[in-house]
Parts: C-alpha cells; sequence; structure tokens
C-alpha cells in the first residue's frame, strides 16, 4: 500500500503559559511557570491548593452569552485553541478545500467535568423537584468538542472524541495521522483540551497522592526528574493541530512546520495507575514511532518526556529511554514541559506536541525548570535542566502516558 505522507500545517493553544501559541513558546523557553494558588474554587478544606490555571482568558471575547450557557469551559478552551490553529492553516480562506474530507479527532480524558459536578450539586440540593439545564447532556460529554468545532466551519470528514486519560490527545493525533495516510481525509484538526480544575479533581487526584503539596511554593512544586518531586501540579488548557496529506498541503502553497512520521501506541498491561517498572511500554511506543519514521534510533535528537513529577513514572521512562536507545541515550536532549505547564491530563499530548514541533522549527529545547537536587534512582541523561538549549533538531519523539497504561510515541520530522 503506498501510504500518503502528513505534515503539520497549522497550530493552536491555550495553557497555563499563554493564550496563544506564541505567548506559550516565550514563556516556555524563558523558563516561566504556570503554577499559583487555585483561584478557581475556596481550597480551605483541601489538602492541595495549587494549580496551573488558564490565566485572563474572557468566555466573553469570544462566544456571545447564549453560547457560553451551552458549552462547558473545556470545549470553550478547545474550540479556541482550535480556531487559532485553523486560521493558522489558511484553510478557511481557500475555496478549494473539500469539507466533506476535512476532519476533527479530539481528545479529553476528562471531558464536562466542571459540568458534571454543578448539576450534581444543583441536582442536591434542588428540593422536592430536582432539575437539570437542558444543556446538561450536551456539555459534559467528552466527544461533544469534535463536533463543536466540525459545526462551526462545516467540516464533514471524520469526526469522533478519543479518551485514553492523559495520552488523549496524543492518542486523537494519531488517529488523525493514520487516516491521512491511508488516504481517508485531507485534513484533520487533532488535539484535545481539559477543564479539570475543580474539587472533584483536586479531592480525587489528592486522595490518590497523586499531586504535589508544596502549597508554600507553588511556582516550584512541578519537579520533573528531581530528587524532591512529590506529584504532579494539575493543569489545564488545549492543544490543537492541522494535520495535511503532503502533497494537498504542497498544492495549495501551505506553511509547513514539520512532518508526522510514525506513532507508536502500547499498553503495559501492568497496573491501573503506575507505570511499568521497566518502562517496558513506553520503550515498546518509541521504537515502533522510530520504526514507523524509517528513522535510526540514532536519529533522535530530542524526546520531550511524559515526566510527570511522579515518584515512580520520572523513574520508568527515562529507564525506558536508557534501555531503547543504549549509549545514543545520553547525546538526546531530553525535556518536560510539564515543569512550567503542569499536567494538563487528556490535553498534554496536543499541547507537548506543539513544544516539540517548535524546537524542530526553532531549533531551540525549551528548559525542564525546577531542578534542584539529582535523583540517584533516575537514569543520569541530559534532561535539559533550568535553561532552554539551542540546538539543531532535525528528528523527535513527544510521549504522553495515561492511566490504565495507555502509551502513545509521537515522531515529527524536520521539513
Amino acid at each position: 500500500m503506498n501510504l500518503k505522507r502528513v505534515v503539520v500545517t497549522g497550530l493552536g493553544s491555550l495553557t497555563p503559559l499563554g493564550n496563544d501559541v506564541a505567548t506559550t513558546w516565550r514563556s516556555m523557553l524563558a523558563g516561566v511557570s504556570g503554577a499559583s494558588l487555585i483561584t478557581r474554587f475556596d481550597t480551605s478544606d483541601f489538602k492541595c491548593k495549587i494549580a496551573c490555571e488558564v490565566k485572563g482568558f474572557e468566555p466573553l471575547q469570544h462566544f456571545d452569552r447564549k453560547e457560553v450557557r451551552k458549552l462547558d469551559l473545556f470545549s470553550q478552551y478547545g474550540i479556541v485553541a482550535s480556531e487559532e490553529a485553523i486560521l493558522d492553516s489558511g484553510i478557511l480562506n481557500d475555496s478549494h478545500i473539500d469539507k466533506t474530507r476535512v476532519g476533527v479527532i479530539w481528545g479529553s480524558g476528562n471531558g464536562g467535568v466542571t459540568t458534571f459536578q454543578e448539576e450534581l450539586i444543583d441536582y442536591v440540593h434542588g428540593g422536592l423537584i430536582p432539575r437539570f439545564s437542558p444543556f446538561f447532556c450536551t456539555r459534559m460529554i467528552s466527544n461533544i468538542c469534535a463536533g463543536l468545532i466540525s459545526i462551526r466551519h462545516g467540516f464533514r470528514g471524520p469526526n469522533y472524541c478519543t479518551v485514553a486519560a492523559c495520552a488523549s490527545s496524543a492518542a486523537a493525533i494519531s488517529d488523525a495521522f493514520n487516516l491521512l495516510r491511508l488516504g481517508k481525509s485531507d485534513i484533520i484538526i487533532a488535539g484535545g483540551s481539559e477543564a479539570a480544575v475543580v474539587e472533584v479533581s483536586i479531592g480525587g487526584f489528592s486522595s490518590m497522592q497523586a499531586l504535589s503539596f508544596r502549597n508554600d511554593d507553588p511556582k516550584t512544586a512541578s519537579r520533573p526528574f528531581d530528587r524532591d518531586r512529590d506529584g504532579f501540579v494539575l493543569g489545564e488548557g488545549a492543544g490543537a493541530l492541522v494535520l495535511e496529506e503532503y502533497e494537498h498541503a504542497k498544492n495549495r502553497g501551505a506553511k509547513i512546520y514539520a512532518e508526522l512520521t510514525g506513532c507508536g501506541l502500547s499498553a503495559d498491561a501492568y497496573h491501573i495507575t503506575a507505570s511499568h517498572p521497566e518502562g517496558q511500554g513506553a520503550l515498546d511506543a518509541m521504537r515502533e514511532a522510530v520504526a514507523e519514521s524509517g528513522m535510526r534510533l540514532e536519529d533522535v535528537d530530542h524526546i520531550n518526556t511524559h515526566g510527570t513529577s511522579t515518584p515512580i513514572g520520572d523513574i520508568s521512562e527515562p529507564k525506558a529511554i536508557s534501555r531503547l536507545f543504549g549509549d545514543h541515550a545520553k547525546k538526546i536532549n531530553l525535556n518536560s514541559t510539564k515543569s512550567m505547564t503542569g499536567h494538563l491530563l487528556g490535553a498534554a499530548g496536543g499541547v507537548e506536541a506543539i513544544a516539540t514541533i517548535m524546537a524542530i522549527k526553532e531549533g531551540i529545547i525549551p528548559p525542564t525548570i525546577n531542578h534542584f537536587n539529582d535523583d540517584p534512582n533516575i537514569e543520569p541523561l541530559n534532561f535539559t535542566f533550568n535553561k532552554a538549549v539551542k540546538r539543531d533538531v532535525e528528528f523527535a519523539l513527544s510521549n504522553a502516558f495515561g492511566f490504565g497504561g495507555h502509551n502513545v510515541c509521537l515522531a515529527f520530522r524536520k521539513v
């Protein structure tokens, strides 16, 4: 089968570091932390009081009041990020685009969790006659953001949601890649969004000891690969990519950021939350992504790791990298942008794919901030600690792993 090439022609993001790609990227290179005390709700009764919230986002700048009532925050984030990517790609200005061949594949681990919480509270306190909003179901369901994006622009190609916990948006990008190279579509908007800085999420993750409780110093709380890491900092936002079949993009004179050359998917088949201690699933996904790209392991210049700042995961992923790449592992610039953005759960893979693409395009790798002490249990690799590094990046990987043992590795190459 003659598989087609897939390239990236548009980017859009909304993150704790900035409300667009350019601002987020500048903040990453400067090593800015997006963490602070939670403003979304009263944390007096919560052990964890910190998160990486999106800042300065005003829904009424993007939607009218009626729309806001119908949209959960995760959908608002997703629509805004996708709009930036779509405008960046220029596809709306091309009258020759066949909208039956433009799809949307969107990932979210939690969907409308804010809506679910609000409606449940209203139900419990609703008196003798429980009442629900007529928009409850359509605000809550995880697939709605993909539908909303397509409705706004009349995109009639493949349209659905991927749910793979913290690997959700990376899985969406992988699905889009496969549909495009099989010739099922010409263009697919892929990525994910999450808006989980709410009581039920903070409470739930706190109870399982997954979050950092460094409330007295939020800016340094997310410290991947540091000896004193104590859990992840919850983040929120969205990341969107416009993926396009190469000849289609070339024929319309599109700007091309990078080529998506391979996607590796695997399962740890080990534990519902803990990663495999030897990083076997991560190794399998990375090996598949590189092999599918037709590249050698020694061609990899950079890996944006999953790197969440959790005690176990930050040991197993470097171990997988060391096992797979051997001596070359120490020549790869690794980083964890979660040290700055926090962990965006289902949106993490989309945002981190964008950071990986920008590293290829700009020839500079954002740092892993908040490193103070080496952990003797972690492989001594090149983690790009505390300062951005200029480097020509020809071929790079972006890792995303999720509860349940879901692993996705995306491989990007300079064009």
